[in-house]
């Protein structure tokens, strides 16, 4: 069976768990058979600067690079970082969204304003927006950090995997007094 190429762009900012979330769903891929590259951005990652990871698997892979228009998802766990990468989108791509504003340095020193109307330019990019609440969510698995799971669990819809890699890989992956809230957080997300 031929596997198409899905290219998916997971950002937020430092803290929030974008490394962890793309590793899951790279070891999901990988489990499920396809060849997977994966590349992150650390940036000033534990100072809340900017975090970027590229997820590509299919067939396969030469890069795990993708340019401006490849994302076939765009997986934000902050709203500006969404408005930052959502040219990455593909046209008929899907933003996942985390509705949640973490003013960067500028914002937070007075030097620059956090822009009101995100949630409106991204839908002037993308007509497929779904929003969430997710550490709201993530507060009701146990625990508001897992947000990340409860968008990964949303984005696991679109995705052919198996239920049980992603129980299995989540397991692997996080750490071991995490797991499972992570799980339950994992679960919501699929529900939302």
């Amino acid at each position: 069976m031929s596997k198409s190429i899905t290219n998916v762009l997971l950002v937020g900012v430092g803290g929030q768990g974008i490394l962890l979330t793309s590793e899951v769903l790279a070891k999901v891929a990988f489990e499920e058979g396809c060849d997977v590259k994966k590349s992150e951005v650390h940036g000033m990652a534990q100072r809340g600067g900017s975090v970027s990871s590229e997820v590509r698997f299919g067939d396969k892979i030469y890069s795990p690079l993708m340019k401006k228009g490849d994302a076939d998802f765009l997986l934000a766990l902050e709203k500006l970082e969404a408005l930052r990468y959502v040219d990455y989108l593909k046209k008929g791509g899907v933003l996942i969204l985390n509705d949640l504003e973490i003013p960067p340095l500028m914002v937070s020193i007075g030097k620059q304003e956090y822009p009101e109307d995100i949630l409106f330019r991204l839908k002037k990019k993308t007509s497929r927006v779904i929003k969430m609440q997710a550490s709201s969510i993530a507060e009701i698995a146990g625990n508001s950090k897992a947000l990340n799971l409860v968008l990964l669990g949303k984005l696991s819809t679109f995705l052919s995997f198996k239920s049980s890699a992603w129980e299995k890989v989540i397991r692997q992956v996080v750490p071991p007094h995490a797991i499972e809230v992570n799980l339950r957080a994992f679960e919501l997300g699929k529900k939302s």
